[in-house]
């Protein structure tokens, strides 16, 4: 069996909060993620997904080199990808990119689409301008735009094509990972498929791994190998979109997957298997996290551990 591309090893990330004591001299934890464990295979897509404030993003930006876990490892093709012997930003960089949300203000408004994806050429090395026009060129090609358009500002696309734009500029490094923060979130509703399908293609075509952060379930339904789903800092259950579309089992996860509308259902032809009867826990378990609460992050996390009920599908329990 190939080793995963991205290996997340037992991740906190935790801060320091004030608290109510005199002067507000009172200092607390905050627990935004708990001991995550996931891996990502080459060539996959593993979607995160959870409400706000789950620590998905969190996650995203330890993965980054943006947020610097308190503990746990995170490896590349079995090297250290976080902790003092990470590689630079220059290496990183190669390695993994991100997509962000919002398209407009993650580009430069003061600089050409051109320049904007020449800048990390140059950084690396790529000084020669024959090429670095060639690159620049296949690059806008390949995500729907033409070299011509390279040479305008970011005012001058369209939400869409400013998200094209985002994408090309993440993958003209040539990285191995992306991460999609939200990728078709701030989109018109008529342009997400267009993103959606580009971003499949895309993948394809140069053998890219994402690890997708979103909470809009049918986005993830449609892009996703794996979910794994987070609930206030820890993965409640993970396993094959199949599997967690089709027989999600931590009430969360069900509760979850119950919010996606269903037009069978809003007609009355069918219902979702979220409507029928919780599946127990296996003997001498009981499901963790089960509150529909927000928990208070600033206390540690009763013990639990993730369980295999089926094949690949794994689901948070606590022993009884």
């Amino acid at each position: 069996m190939t080793a995963p591309i991205l290996e997340i090893d037992d991740l906190h990330v935790h801060f320091p909060v004030t608290g109510g004591g005199l002067l507000g001299t009172g200092r607390k934890t905050l627990h935004a993620v708990n001991g995550l464990s996931l891996h990502l295979n080459k060539g996959e897509c593993l979607s995160l997904v959870g409400e706000s404030g789950c620590g998905k993003s969190t996650t995203a930006l330890a993965v980054m080199g943006l947020q610097e876990p308190t503990s746990g490892s995170i490896r590349f093709r079995g090297q250290p990808f976080s902790g003092p012997e990470a590689p630079g930003r220059m290496d990183r960089a190669r390695a993994a990119q991100i997509v962000f949300q919002d398209p407009y203000a993650s580009l430069n408004p003061r600089q050409t689409v051109w320049a904007s994806l020449a800048a990390p050429l140059r950084l690396h090395g790529v000084t020669a301008k024959s090429e670095v026009e060639d690159r620049i060129a296949t690059m806008l090609k390949s995500v729907g735009l033409s070299a011509e358009q390279g040479r305008r500002f970011p005012h001058e696309f369209s939400g869409g094509q400013r998200q094209r734009i985002g994408i090309a500029r993440a993958l003209i490094l040539g990285p191995e990972i992306v991460v999609l923060d939200e990728p078709v979130s701030a989109l018109d509703v008529s342009i997400r498929a267009q993103i959606i399908n580009l971003l499949l293609d895309l993948q394809d075509q140069f053998g890219l791994s994402y690890l997708m952060i979103s909470h809009d379930l049918s986005v993830v339904e449609h892009m996703s190998d794996r979910v794994a789903v987070m609930f206030f800092g820890e993965i409640v259950e993970t396993g094959p979109w199949q599997s967690i579309f089709t027989n999600p089992i931590h009430p969360y996860c069900r509760r979850l997957i119950a919010t996606i509308p269903d037009p069978d259902v809003i007609l009355g032809r069918s219902r979702k298997p979220t409507d029928g009867e919780q599946p127990d826990p296996p003997a001498g378990w009981r499901f963790a996290d089960t509150g529909l609460e927000s928990p208070d992050l600033t206390k540690k996390p009763d013990p639990s551990e993730l369980v295999e009920v089926e094949p690949d599908h794994f689901v948070r329990l606590a022993r009884i």
